[in-house]
């Protein structure tokens, strides 16, 4: 037995409705690409028995998955249950109707072998297909093979080198394609707390905006600060060493805390060491008695509404929560009132970064040192490290060695949090 669901689409995606071999969006920030397959997902599902696979180019857990945004859909439009008709939702995939599947899996666990246990699937989705090797697309186009099947990519532009983009955007698209592009103006859905995000890019700083929520490629690769550095999926040891970095502000910068922990290469052996990034907080016009409860979300994020908001503290019975409290933090000498006041409310270790002469050069040096790993949910930290710039000279268009002094909250964090390991103290108690 199928069901009809009443499904809202945003005008922009109506011709994805139609059968296709290949189905794109691609967009800024905002534009509900993912509400849209996800949508279109739980409807195939209901329509009939469908095998759909949820991919990513690094999937090491589900926590940054797309199952999380499934089961809300499933929930939203009360399907969740045990009959033929609704969805089980297991721990590691999800049944549906008509004996259906799925699952969700990350390219980078995959070979030529291994991927054939996808053959049979109707449908392959892949989100933040941005990220997509070339590798990993030449793996996955020939193994969907059934009858109408359909791969879906989701992504917001990066580069027109990247593979998805040459595949789906070029001057010759494979035979069966529909591609559209998409804004935050095509979402009617489009949440207040994204539009004041969306609105104080463009005021700000408007190249970030057009890349962010414009959709389009990023400008000015050739001068961007940061080269060692990749997103990816992991788990941070339980006996790591915690190197947080703070950064001050209020009306139009952030105020900013890092989690960061360093992995030594073995002796031995040739290559830089780990730089990994797990957590972040980033919230501008945050006044100085809700720091403490912020910095207490790095982990914890019991009082958190959305991004732009939080509930009003209350104990919570988390382990997690406040958990870099005990931790040496270094921060923005700039604001000793704050810190004075983070020391008195539950941050006693906080102290202030050293800076001096030439210290935002050798702390950028020092971190193109080492290999960078961030964790997909730091967003702001990987929209800085895609933007922080060298100088352009407007008369040549040369790069200079002079660095940009914006876009730089959370890389000024990286840079303090280190600061011990490159400048060592009297005291190494950490």
């Amino acid at each position: 037995m199928s069901r009809t669901l009443q499904i809202q689409t945003a005008r922009a995606y109506l011709p994805l409705l139609e059968p296709n071999r290949y189905k794109g969006a691609w967009g800024g920030r905002g534009s509900a690409k993912s509400h849209f397959f996800g949508d279109e997902t739980v409807d195939r599902c209901v329509q009939g028995p469908t095998r759909v696979v949820c991919i990513r180019e690094f999937q090491t857990s589900l926590e940054q998955s797309v199952k999380r945004l499934l089961e809300d859909k499933i929930r939203l439009y009360g399907l969740e249950g045990n009959r033929s008709d609704q969805f089980r939702i297991m721990n590691n995939q999800i049944e549906s109707p008509h004996d259906g599947i799925i699952i969700f899996q990350g390219m980078q666990a995959h070979n030529a072998v291994s991927i054939k246990s996808l053959e049979g699937f109707d449908i392959a989705w892949v989100e933040e297909a941005q990220s997509l090797s070339q590798r990993s697309l030449d793996l996955l186009r020939p193994t969907l093979r059934k009858p109408g099947s359909e791969l879906w990519f989701s992504w917001n532009p990066d580069q027109p080198t990247d593979p998805v983009d040459k595949l789906l955007r070029g001057p010759v698209p494979p035979p069966r394609s529909c591609v559209v592009g998409t804004t935050f103006r095509d979402n009617p859905w489009f949440p207040s707390e994204l539009r004041e995000e969306m609105e104080f890019d463009r005021e700000h700083d408007y190249e970030k905006y057009e890349h962010i929520w414009e959709g389009e490629y990023e400008s000015h690769s050739e001068a961007r600060v940061f080269k060692n550095w990749k997103v990816e999926e992991f788990e941070t040891p339980a006996d790591a060493v915690f190197y947080p970095g703070s950064d001050w502000g209020y009306s139009v910068d952030p105020s900013v805390l890092l989690r960061m922990w360093i992995r030594k290469n073995p002796v031995g052996q040739p290559g830089r060491d780990t730089l990994f990034i797990d957590h972040e907080v980033y919230k501008i016009g945050c006044e100085i008695d809700h720091l403490p409860q912020l910095f207490d979300s790095i982990v914890c994020r019991c009082g958190w509404v959305s991004e732009a908001k939080w509930l009003p503290f209350s104990p919570c019975s988390n382990p997690a929560h406040g958990m870099l409290r005990p931790w040496k933090i270094l921060a923005d000498n700039a604001r000793p009132e704050t810190i004075s006041y983070m020391q008195r409310h539950g941050y006693p270790r906080m102290e202030a970064c050293l800076k001096g002469k030439d210290s935002v050069k050798e702390g950028v040096i020092f971190l193109q040192g080492y290999n960078i790993v961030v964790h997909p949910r730091c967003k702001h930290t990987i929209d800085e490290l895609k933007t922080y710039s060298y100088k352009t000279d407007p008369l040549t268009g040369m790069i200079t060695p002079i660095l940009e002094d914006k876009k730089n909250h959370v890389i000024d964090s990286m840079r303090y949090g280190v600061e011990p390991i490159r400048k060592p103290r009297k005291s190494a108690t950490w």
